[in-house]
């Protein structure tokens, strides 16, 4: 299993259930080239998130969701469990976990590759914060970008590895 996220110097994620920078060409080249035609993994305010809180087309998305919230378009787990067994009739490396903080967070020890894109710069507003990879001893960065400018951000890509991803 995989994850995509954007974080900033501190590794903050959003800020009141928002994404803390616009990057087009993240979201256009980056997220929509890695995550399309594949499986995505989020939890319910993400998803509402996302425009006119509808799923991401041409994508499967499974949301977990313990509420008894249900989306169109969307395969709803109600728990880590029923979240597994569906996700084990899926290529693992052909899921993406895409957010939010307690999804990431949950899900993190099972993935194998994390797609990070870091950008130079710190939100002090930041109200989600992913766990740091780089203090995480079964986590390794194997691959940085140069840096390049996105909606006046500075930018890199990085593709980190955990050597130890737990079975689900």
């Amino acid at each position: 299993m995989n994850l995509i996220v954007v974080v900033d110097n501190n590794w903050a994620i959003g800020a009141n259930n928002d994404l803390l920078f616009r990057l087009p060409y993240d979201l256009t080249v980056n997220f929509k080239g890695k995550t399309l035609g594949k499986t995505i993994v989020v939890g319910s305010n993400t998803l509402k998130s996302f425009p006119h809180s509808r799923a991401l087309p041409k994508r499967t998305n499974i949301v977990l969701c313990d509420t008894g919230e249900t989306f169109d378009n969307c395969v709803m787990a109600t728990s880590l469990q029923e979240l597994f067994e569906i996700l084990r009739d899926y290529d693992s490396e052909q899921i993406f976990v895409c957010g939010g903080a307690s999804v990431y967070k949950l899900l993190l020890p099972y993935c194998k590759v994390a797609y990070i894109t870091k950008v130079n710069a710190s939100r002090i507003d930041a109200t989600a914060f992913f766990p740091c990879l780089d203090t995480l001893t079964n986590w390794a960065n194997v691959e940085q970008s140069q840096p390049i400018i996105d909606n006046g951000y500075e930018i890199t890509f990085n593709k980190y590895f955990n050597n130890m991803p737990k079975q689900f």
